[in-house]
């Protein structure tokens, strides 16, 4: 499918580098550790876990066909959604000249070990876990920034305009190591309990590491191999192994795809399920529920199983007062930092509540689960009785409760719509934000304030799941809920779909085909002899940047429909699947077929210049591949040829069922 404490004890630490080794190897021989390697250059990926820690670490190495890269040692841990990164240069000056990998240790024959040192904070509990290895550069290089505490704080520099917070980097501290040869680089979090620390010690004959003095401590290494050290002493997660993170009927695929277990079990926690690493590693709401619908099938189910640690998290950081289901969890030290720069000393968790899609998934989930699984239905008492504990604010509550918060929510929020079907009834963005569901990067609505998949799917597909929750008793208070829900439901599914509508007549497609190629400035053919009739396709949102109406862009947010709605108007549905049909096996910028997969958006009806720059291959949500929505569109095809009847999808009547079952069987 991205954040140290006092000097004595740094120092204490040091003394024993050269046996961290062998405590390492010794924790590990009744702690059997998990490890992934994957190497994408520039970047190499090494995952650990075991059951003292889950580490993951990135070397980039501009060499290795990244010359516009910094040269980069970055550590990762899902506890604190806390890391460390540490950027060089090389000494000679050259840029991109500067290589560095991590190399496998001869005891052992790996690139790192995991660490568990046990506590050595008299005012900290928790025992210093984290891991180490060897790092070899290739040539002599100057570590010029160490962001140390918390993978936002990593984050805003890498992605944020290389922004660093002076609060967190001015308690990072460089101290010579009581080891001769030796360095340290440390930092007290602003919980005043947790401190990261990262060190480096010599091997072999190769230069001491050198402290440079300046405006910053910086460190000079030599060409050759050191060691280091990268540890914390931040509240570890119960990791959920391969094996537990599968139910028993998908046990084989832990030996069939190790590397897809092995990461997938990196993301599993017994209280959450994590967006991916490194640069978010923590609790993303919406991001666990698709995970959670695609993967059902396979995911261990029932108490301490993936499925109920992912619905427990989402349910755990719900606004109990309006129903709004967190985005992302904001913890460990840039929860700390957030709350003083609001002028409260708390390093108490805090939830981004901004997104307008997050809500619907929860009911679904919880109605694939409680009502659709033998499991789920078995536990769905037991479940909602439970006490949320995660966010001060919801201490106490029933998941009952809060789950009814956000249902209730969601039939307030759909009543204008269903009583009167007009644009200013649809459910739009919040005010003074610019996202609000999944393409929430800056251009990927287009300006747009009313999405496409919300409105169209996401709505109608959560009131589904309301009105069966309902009827099987999940809420209180609400017997209307038990038919209202579906009536609501039935508008929404009939009645959006024309405001997003776009026909572009054939004669203007391929002119504006053909212009695109020429505004994009690729050389690829445009394929505009392929249009044979109207383009019809329905936009990604309304009310667009400069005016625009409805935001023109092709896309591959139809799957949301088929994967979560069996809509009965056939006219409709028939005109629906058509136009999904030609789109996705249309090559691009016909259409979103590509010989990798299918792009998430084609601008080549935008009509302007604008499109083609706001949606090109390097724009986040632009014409780019996301493997999810790849999977949902296979699933949901797979739904909609499911219901036409038979077992095969080739048995389907009509040449419109047949072109889907074509791009399905190529598509898996």
């Amino acid at each position: 499918m991205s954040r140290p404490r006092n000097y004595g004890r740094v120092t204490l630490w040091l003394l024993i580098t050269p046996l961290l080794n062998s405590i390492a190897s010794a924790a590990n021989d009744d702690c059997p550790a998990s490890r992934l390697h994957l190497s994408e250059p520039p970047y190499d990926n090494y995952l650990l876990s075991d059951c003292h820690t889950s580490s993951h670490v990135i070397v980039t190495s501009p060499v290795r066909g990244g010359k516009d890269l910094d040269p980069r040692l970055l550590v990762a841990w899902p506890a604190g959604n806390s890391g460390i990164a540490i950027y060089f240069e090389p000494e000679n000056g050259v840029r991109g000249s500067l290589g560095l990998n991590l190399e496998n240790a001869t005891s052992t024959g790996n690139a790192l070990e995991s660490l568990d040192l046990g506590s050595t904070d008299s005012k900290n509990e928790n025992p210093r876990v984290g891991v180490t290895g060897l790092v070899h550069f290739d040539s002599p290089a100057i570590l010029t920034i160490p962001i140390l505490g918390s993978i936002r704080a990593i984050r805003d520099y890498s992605e944020g305009g290389k922004t660093l917070h002076p609060k967190l980097q001015n308690a990072v501290a460089v101290v010579p190591g009581d080891v001769p040869g030796g360095a340290a680089i440390y930092r007290d979090w602003l919980d005043k309990q947790t401190t990261t620390w990262l060190t480096f010690a010599q091997t072999g004959d190769v230069d001491a590491v050198k402290i440079i003095p300046g405006d910053r401590y910086t460190l000079r290494f030599g060409q050759g191999t050191y060691n280091f050290t990268a540890t914390f002493n931040y509240p570890q997660m119960s990791q959920l192994s391969p094996q537990q993170v599968l139910n028993s009927g998908s046990q084989d695929l832990v030996a069939q795809n190790p590397d897809q277990t092995t990461s997938l079990s990196f993301l599993s926690y017994k209280s959450k399920i994590l967006a991916g690493t490194w640069r978010f590693l923590t609790y993303f709401g919406r991001d666990s529920m698709i995970s959670v619908l695609l993967m059902r099938s396979i995911l261990s189910q029932g108490e301490g199983g993936a499925i109920e640690a992912a619905i427990s998290a989402v349910l755990e950081r719900v606004n109990k007062n309006d129903g709004t289901v967190c985005h992302e969890e904001v913890i460990g030290d840039y929860a700390t930092f957030l709350n003083q720069q609001n002028g409260v000393d708390s390093s108490a968790p805090s939830c981004d509540y901004k997104m307008v899609d997050t809500d619907y998934y929860l009911p679904i989930v919880m109605k694939d689960y409680f009502v659709d699984t033998e499991t789920g239905k078995d536990r769905a008492e037991d479940f909602l009785n439970t006490k949320a504990s995660f966010l001060q604010e919801n201490a106490g509550t029933s998941y009952r409760d809060l789950a009814q918060s956000t249902a209730e929510k969601i039939m307030k929020t759909s009543a204008p719509f269903a009583a009167s079907q007009s644009i200013e009834n649809l459910i739009q963005l919040k005010n003074g934000e610019s996202v609000g569901e999944w393409r929430d990067s800056n251009n990927g609505l287009g300006g747009g304030r009313i999405p496409y998949d919300v409105n169209t799917a996401l709505v109608p597909a959560g009131l589904r799941a309301v009105g069966r929750l309902a009827r099987d008793g999940f809420f209180t208070g609400h017997e209307d809920w038990k038919t209202l829900a579906d009536e609501y439901a039935q508008i929404w599914e009939d009645k959006t779909l024309d405001f997003f509508k776009v026909t572009v007549p054939a004669n203007e497609a391929r002119d504006l085909v053909t212009q695109y190629v020429k505004e994009a400035g690729s050389s690829a053919p445009a394929f505009s002899e392929r249009i044979t009739g109207d383009v019809v396709f329905y936009g990604l949102a309304l009310n667009g940047d400069n005016n625009q109406p409805i935001v023109r862009v092709m896309n591959t947010d139809d799957c949301f429909r088929l994967f979560l709605l069996d809509t009965t108007n056939q006219t409709q549905l028939s005109s629906f699947l058509d136009q999904t049909a030609n789109n996705i096996l249309a090559p691009f910028p016909v259409g979103l077929s590509t010989e990798a997969g299918l792009l998430v958006a084609n601008p080549a009806y935008g009509g302007s210049q604008s499109y083609a720059d706001n949606w090109s291959n390097s724009q986040y949500h632009g014409t780019v591949i996301w493997s999810w929505q790849l999977a949902m569109m296979a699933a949901g095809l797979q739904r909609q040829l499911d219901r036409c009847g038979g077992d095969k999808p080739g048995k389907s009547a009509s040449d419109t069922h047949s072109s889907i079952y074509k791009f399905f069987s190529f598509s898996i």
